[in-house]
């Protein structure tokens, strides 16, 4: 008998309303239990009814002795909220696990593997939704914290209003969210703006988005190339948290009517980090994203980006040649700057001096002379290229080519005995020679010194521990089976396709069924036959066919390959792609 039904034999609801409840659950989205709280329906009754109808005891979350923290941390906040079962206690080292919605069966999976993860065994006990939200907010989280901090801000706000002199304006400013300064030199919001930034870095986030809406503040971390809501804030704070900002990068605090751009630095959890700021003025109010960039990091090795076999062993030796340009494209977030920075790695940099420009310096490489342009102060990407010529390089890294001026320098700099690696905005590695061409380079200079060209995306990579077999057959095979139609043939004849592949399956350590991103690559080699092809002004797809006669594994290829090695799912390659 379902807690529905229950309730109806209890006579806490009838038939009818149970009949319509239901309807309003399924065109709404939303549990029967939410549907008969907005019915007035006692929350108490409908406890009382899920526990007997699913046969688990009730526990109240103030009856519940505190979670110890090193318990806490291991239970990702992000399987908290959408699986709604929440630690709330630890008794005789068993886990007391309180649930929303017991008859959630990825949920009960989720749970079997956080208590293996944790060698610890749970006991399942139901919580009301009441409980469940107010245990939310005391976890140790990014909301738990802002929640205590808003009230702070309350706290002051209310001061503020009080001490004001009559007639003044300012109790009315700060009330609304319009008063800049508050942000200068009041504790909550300056805590607030470091919390953020801190749950950010320590979430592994790679952006901060902090936007304006109507009625709230929305702020979204983007992790592994996607945005999650991760803590909506009151839109008063918006000015105040905004402000802040801008203090913290010397921007313009009057000017809000045209976008800005600033970076700072700072200590975050005892790591030093480099923030990107821009700001971007929209319908209600100054937008702001933060780019978060951690040079203890590190810089990946060049096998772990993704690039194997044929790709591999092409970049590989390409890297070994004393001149010529090397360049890597894609749109912004494929990970350009991540590959550049494991081939710097790759190069001897001990006997060779190897400079690099860039805007900004992500990383630090040992051995290598960064430098960051300053457009403000007229050191952009050409005078900056003009300016390392004459410092002797034997290797130089150019950030990005963004203009004719730098184009032109960067392949000069290649003919005259220089080894030089850049990025390039175009969708495929073929597409760079008709990008340079419309920059105004000529095609016989092109030829002569461009000697690589890679193309790449990044795709989620699946967690190994939650991942799930899918069986490879009917159309999807079909599909697969003409993709591979395209593949040069030496691959092709050593490719077996497999009777399963991987898709991402959520779990309680891995709520996305992903963590973290592989690269999936095309690499194009110059040859004499694509020599005469750009001499002759062909056409990028003429160009295309003849790389992949000549063996190109194209990004989609590669990915492809990477579905059957089970590291990506055929649902990520899609996204990309």
């Amino acid at each position: 008998m379902s807690f529905g039904e229950i309730l109806v034999k209890n006579r806490i609801i009838d038939s009818s309303l149970l009949t319509q409840s239901r309807k309003e659950m399924e065109e709404q989205g939303v549990s029967l239990e939410e549907v008969l709280l907005k019915q007035g329906i006692p929350e108490d009754a409908i406890t009382r009814a899920k526990s007997e109808a699913f046969g688990i005891p009730i526990k109240k979350i103030g009856d519940t002795s505190k979670i110890p923290f090193d318990i806490l941390k291991k239970i990702p906040e992000e399987s908290v909220r959408h699986y709604r079962f929440i630690p709330v206690g630890l008794r005789e080292g068993v886990i007391e696990m309180g649930v929303v919605n017991p008859d959630d069966m990825a949920g009960r999976e989720a749970l079997q593997f956080l208590s293996s993860k944790l060698d610890l065994p749970i006991k399942i006990y139901l919580v009301s939704l009441s409980d469940f939200n107010k245990a939310l907010g005391d976890y140790k989280s990014l909301g738990g914290e802002a929640v205590k901090l808003l009230d702070e801000l309350e706290t002051v706000i209310a001061e503020k209003i009080s001490s004001a002199e009559p007639g003044s304006g300012i109790g009315e400013e700060i009330a609304d969210g319009r008063a800049e300064k508050l942000s200068v030199g009041e504790a909550p919001v300056t805590k607030m703006v470091a919390v953020v930034l801190r749950h950010a870095i320590d979430g592994n986030a790679s952006d901060v988005h902090i936007e304006p809406l109507e009625n709230e503040l929305k702020v979204r971390f983007r992790v592994d190339g996607v945005l999650y809501t991760s803590l909506k804030l009151p839109i008063k704070v918006h000015e105040a948290v905004v402000a802040r900002i801008k203090i913290l990068t010397n921007m313009k605090l009057d000017e809000k009517r045209k976008p800005q751009d600033g970076r700072f630095e700072a200590s975050v959890s005892g790591r030093h980090i480099d923030f990107r700021v821009s700001t971007f003025p929209t319908f209600f109010g100054e937008k702001v994203v933060i780019r978060i960039l951690d040079p203890e990091k590190g810089v990946k090795d060049l096998e772990a980006t993704g690039l194997v076999g044929r790709n591999f062993e092409i970049v590989k030796e390409k890297l070994q040649r004393p001149y010529g340009l090397i360049l890597l494209t894609g749109p912004t977030g494929s990970g350009k700057t991540t590959t550049l920075y494991a081939m710097l790695k790759m190069l001897e940099r001990e006997k060779n001096n190897v400079v690099s420009l860039e805007d900004p310096i992500e990383y630090n490489i040992e051995g290598v002379s960064q430098s960051q342009v300053r457009p403000e102060l007229n050191y952009d990407f050409a005078n900056g290229l003009r300016s390392i010529l004459r410092q002797d390089p034997d290797m130089i890294m150019v950030g990005e080519i963004r203009d004719r001026e730098t184009a032109k320098l960067a392949i000069q700099a290649a003919l005259t005995g220089h080894l030089v690696f850049s990025t390039l905005h175009t969708n495929t590695a073929t597409g760079i020679i008709p990008r340079l061409v419309d920059m105004g380079v000529d095609p016989y200079l092109i030829s002569a010194a461009l000697i690589m060209g890679i193309g790449q995306r990044l795709v989620g990579t699946l967690c190994a521990e939650s991942r799930k077999a899918v069986p490879l057959t009917g159309s999807v095979r079909e599909t697969i089976e003409k993709e591979l139609v395209g593949l040069p043939e030496s691959v092709r004849q050593s490719i077996k396709i497999p009777k399963q592949i991987y898709r991402a399956e959520p779990s309680g350590d891995c709520p996305r069924g992903t963590r973290g991103r592989i690269g999936i690559f095309e690499v194009l080699q110059m040859t004499p036959q694509l020599e005469k092809l750009i001499l002759t002004n062909s056409g990028e797809s003429v160009i295309m066919e003849e790389a992949k006669r000549q063996g190109m594994i194209t990004m989609r290829h590669d990915g492809i390959l990477k579905v059957f090695r089970g590291e990506i799912g055929l649902e990520q390659l899609k996204q990309v792609i």
